[in-house]
């Protein structure tokens, strides 16, 4: 078997309109600027995306890149990203996934896959070591994505799938790898404007080698240590998957019930991840590699299936007043099998039950009926009815029918489950995330809620964190290794481990600047020089974070995108969670203003060009 040490630094570009195929070769010093994965999918569209291209017109691009770190063996580094422009929001989207696609691509000796153009016949790409073959696909469209599975998923060969929602440009339409997604912002609605069912990779052609392999072991088995002694790596999210979540968000009253009228519920205990786990029967259903083991399956209404990730339970469970898990669980398996994000769907529905119950739209859907979801799901795949304009997305729903005030999207991107007005710096990054309302962004609700080192009412210092998480979590999606692992590596390391809390929440809350200077980014930027061989200080590391979150920033101004976009629903400004007795809403205005002066922004929220050349993008 071949070697590849570090990356191949190949890129696959694949016009599918006139089927033809070249090879981009990608320079150390792009590597250096952007990393991978992420970074350095933004910036190949970027120098290729015409501005203002409609998200599904055959000039839009898409992108898949693996991690530098695939293939490596590196803990939870099984993971690759989708760049594209998307249609729920109109600006830039990323996804990141841990299915098997990743390695079969990336060992077959390629390091990007870059997709323009329209199949004139449905199509399938079917990629080796030796490039790439179009494939009809006439007999797979229509099918469920279980179904195309079958078929192409062999032990060597892997695939990326659309469902039946994606071909019909569901605008919020994912895709599947195996039994994980590509979530959020419609990138199946993208490919299936392609014509483009699926992507096969057959892998095993070459071997991922570090170019420091003495160094990397040793980082390896020290990540490792620090993954199984945290608490929430190594037991909250192992023993009960992200669905550990439930339970401090409860307590936090931040669980969305009621589409977001509520942040508890007095039934929530039903959908606890420690419930879960006792009635379900649940075990590991994992991406590979994987230390933490997040992923889980079980029973659920007498059938093995996945178990319903905390976002789902959030989005189509509570927020629709559903505190049943077997239901929960069957949505989710219908999403699956139809390619529909359960995050954005489930936005949606409860708009419509809260829509329906003010009499602005006709719909039977009402809060804690579990009766006509399955078919609402069905419908919106399928585009019947009025299930083709919930299909559209709760923006569409809100401007068309009117009901903004409870619209709970940002730039179009349904609101991941954790309520703001219970964790203010979520808040800040919800309204600035580039995709939209993202939790991954920065994951404030970490600090403020699950560990409790920030004030989560408080606004001081929030710009600093968001503006910091934002660009360390840029690094990690271009490594590419599972975000989960931040609460290993950077609370596991001497300094913050045996630092007394109160001392440390202390720093953090009053002494931003110097907590951040004092974080411990040492096994992420390790990992990055050794398996590369191409070395980057801290502060070149965190730079190229910030590099590329700026670049995804730039990309979206180009849109239209300014400071009228970064905000929040109206109901989280203005109206206090219905349990909260202090009524608290997001005080979004100065922690906005002090995250652009952070992040060197005008006052309109767009990168300054003295800034933009210092970080080398004009």
């Amino acid at each position: 078997m071949a070697k590849i040490f570090g990356c191949s630094n190949k890129i696959l570009e694949v016009d599918l309109e006139n089927k033809r195929v070249s090879v981009y070769k990608v320079t150390e010093e792009l590597r250096r600027q952007y990393l991978g994965a992420k970074g350095l999918g933004l910036k190949l569209l970027y120098d290729r995306m015409t501005p203002r291209v409609d998200p599904l017109d055959p000039q839009n691009y898409i992108a898949f890149m693996p991690g530098v770190l695939m293939g490596t063996g590196a803990p939870c580094s099984g993971r690759f990203e989708a760049i594209t422009k998307s249609p729920l929001t109109g600006i830039m989207v990323t996804s990141s996934c841990g299915g098997p696609f990743g390695m079969s691509f990336k060992t077959a000796g390629w390091d990007g896959l870059i997709i323009t153009g329209r199949a004139d016949v449905p199509t399938y790409l079917d990629i080796t070591d030796q490039g790439v073959e179009f494939k009809d696909a006439t007999s797979f469209w229509g099918k469920q994505i279980p179904e195309v599975q079958s078929v192409l998923d062999t032990k060597e060969s892997k695939s990326l799938v659309i469902g039946p929602a994606g071909e019909n440009g569901v605008l919020f339409a994912n895709l599947a790898a195996g039994h994980r997604f590509l979530g959020r912002g419609g990138i199946g609605a993208v490919m299936g404007a392609k014509n483009l069912k699926a992507i096969v990779a057959t892998g095993g052609s070459f071997s991922i080698k570090p170019h420091d392999p003495v160094q990397f072991k040793k980082l390896c088995k020290t990540a490792t240590r620090y993954i199984k002694r945290n608490p929430l790596s190594s037991d909250r999210y192992r023993n009960y998957g992200t669905s550990a979540n439930v339970s401090p968000c409860a307590k936090a009253e931040i669980l969305p019930v009621n589409n977001f009228q509520d942040g508890q519920h007095e039934a929530a205990v039903k959908v606890f991840g420690e419930t879960m786990a006792r009635d379900h029967d649940t075990s590991h259903h994992t991406c590979k590699p994987c230390t933490i083991g997040c992923g889980h399956k079980g029973i659920f209404a007498g059938e093995k299936m996945s178990a319903p990730e905390y976002e789902t339970i959030g989005l189509l469970g509570t927020s629709l007043g559903i505190f049943d898990l077997d239901r929960i669980a069957q949505w989710n398996r219908v999403c699956g099998r139809l390619g529909i994000d359960t995050i954005s769907a489930g936005g949606t529905l409860a708009w419509v039950m809260e829509a329906s119950s003010k009499g602005l739209v006709k719909s039977d859907l009402a809060f804690g009926q579990a009766d006509g979801v399955e078919q609402a799901l069905e419908d919106m795949a399928f585009m019947r009815g009025f299930g083709a304009q919930m299909a559209m997305g709760t923006r569409f729903l809100s401007e068309k029918y009117h009901g903004e005030e409870f619209a709970i999207h940002v730039k179009g991107l349904e609101m991941a489950a954790y309520d703001p007005r219970g964790s203010f710096g979520q808040g800040l990054a919800y309204a600035v995330a580039n995709r939209g309302a993202c939790h991954l962004s920065a994951y404030m609700v970490a600090q403020e809620v699950y560990l409790d080192l920030l004030k989560a009412d408080s606004t001081f210092g929030k710009a600093k964190w968001v503006k910091f998480f934002e660009d360390l979590t840029c690094c990690i999606n271009s490594l590419q290794i599972c975000q989960f692992t931040m609460f290993a590596f950077l609370l596991e390391p001497p300094l913050s481990k045996y630092t007394p809390k109160p001392l440390l929440a202390m720093l953090m809350q009053y002494l931003p600047d110097l907590a951040i200077q004092l974080i411990d980014v040492s096994l992420y930027q390790g990992l990055w020089n050794a398996a590369t061989g191409i070395r980057l200080s801290k502060k070149q590391f965190l730079q190229a974070g910030e590099r590329i979150h700026v670049l995804e920033r730039f990309m979206n101004t180009r849109e239209g995108i300014d400071s009228r976009a970064d905000v929040l629903p109206r109901r989280l400004l203005v109206r206090g969670r219905a349990s909260d007795t202090k009524k608290k809403v997001v005080p979004l205005g100065k922690m906005k203003a002090q995250y652009y002066r952070r992040r060197k922004f005008d006052e309109r929220g767009i990168p300054k060009k003295d800034h933009l050349k210092r970080l080398g993008i004009l």
